[in-house]
């Protein structure tokens, strides 16, 4: 799977960008619910944690796509 993403273009840092957005995203998420929804801070921070859940993932792609760039 690493090799197929890296043949079509992906690059480690490419992943590493996604991940440190996707933190950002997530904090934006947080006070668009908190500030745009009346449901409380509940669902804001589901929200929040929804989407801050997506940067590990890219973090660990940009490490195995960092370790196939060194082959």
């Amino acid at each position: 799977m690493i090799k197929k993403l890296h043949d079509a273009g992906l690059r480690s840092e490419h992943a590493y960008t996604a991940a440190v957005a996707s933190i950002g995203l997530s904090f934006l998420a947080w006070l668009g619910s908190v500030k745009g929804e009346s449901a409380g801070t509940d669902r804001a921070d589901r929200w929040g944690i929804f989407v801050g859940e997506w940067a590990p993932t890219f973090f660990g792609l940009g490490l195995a796509l960092a370790k196939y760039e060194e082959r």
